[in-house]
């Protein structure tokens, strides 16, 4: 059996591997964030604090466990605060991606890392793993040159770039746009939405599978990992109104120019499935069927 080591595992995709492997019982999971373990189920797993800045922590850790793959959540992903903090931004979306090169490279580790749709320009969307990069914000560009990093070492490696993140925690700490336009709905408060940007929402269990469908079949090279509808913000936002019986008049449809956003994003992206699913036999839901996941789990720890 493999053992796997997760970085980022307090948040929201961390907490679904977490989730995941305890559920099919496929691997070892060595579970590592900053700080105290936020996942609720303490058993069943290794938990170890590992700061991912701190190379000689991150080196310490790996030859303690010697995981046989690495799946590495952690980075900084607000793309604003990107943009304003660049320092931060590089030394955890490329600096901390180099030090686990290193690692792996060392004591032989498979390092699947996870990227974004970001690293294009969002004018020639939907995109297969093939098309070239092209990003408009300092996010974007952190994620292309940590791809390049990988593409250039020596290890085993696979990036999962995926779009728009959704799901819950346990401790519902972690919010994403479907939990903040239902929130903000149920409150009856208007909402002001794009109506000119284009993406394909995934929902973080699929992404979680594809996560350990790479470790489990070796995967080599740059997989889209996304889930299957493309729809415009404002649609998406919507389709949450409609699912919830929210009320839609409270939503305000603008452009993208309006809001003054200190980065740039791209217009339109969404991805090519093909290669993911026929390579690693991912197979991610529908954007509806994602919502009744999502409402499942809201309804269970209402009764908790």
């Amino acid at each position: 059996m493999k053992t796997i080591l997760v970085t980022g595992s307090n948040g929201l995709l961390g907490q679904k591997i977490t989730e995941r492997v305890l559920l099919t019982k496929q691997f070892n999971l060595i579970a590592t964030a900053k700080g105290e373990n936020r996942y609720p189920i303490k058993e069943g797993y290794v938990y170890a604090e590992m700061d991912i800045l701190n190379a000689s922590n991150v080196k310490e850790i790996v030859a303690k466990y010697r995981p046989d793959a690495i799946i590495h959540t952690a980075a900084m992903t607000n793309v604003d605060t990107c943009e304003a903090q660049k320092e931060q931004a590089y030394a955890l979306n490329v600096k901390a991606v180099e030090t686990l090169i290193d690692v792996c490279e060392q004591y032989d580790v498979q390092l699947v890392h996870l990227s974004t749709d970001f690293v294009f320009d969002g004018k020639n969307g939907p995109y297969d793993e093939e098309a070239p990069t092209c990003p408009v914000s300092y996010y974007g560009q952190t994620k292309v040159e940590a791809e390049e990093a990988l593409k250039q070492s020596e290890i085993k490696w696979a990036v999962l770039r995926t779009i728009i993140v959704y799901g819950i925690v346990s401790d519902m700490s972690r919010s994403n746009i479907v939990l903040w336009a239902k929130g903000a709905l149920e409150k009856g408060e208007p909402i002001q939405v794009v109506n000119d940007q284009w993406r394909m929402p995934t929902l973080a269990e699929d992404l979680a599978d594809c996560c350990l469908l790479a470790v489990a079949k070796n995967a080599q090279g740059i997989y889209s990992a996304s889930g299957k509808d493309m729809m415009s913000i404002s649609e998406l936002v919507a389709k949450v109104a409609d699912f919830w019986s929210l009320d839609k008049s409270l939503i305000k449809e603008i452009s993208a120019e309006t809001l003054n956003q200190t980065a740039k994003r791209p217009q339109r992206t969404g991805f090519i499935l093909d290669k993911t699913i026929h390579d690693l036999g991912y197979a991610p839901h529908s954007f509806e069927q994602g919502l009744e996941i999502l409402n499942q789990q809201l309804l269970a720890t209402e009764t908790v």
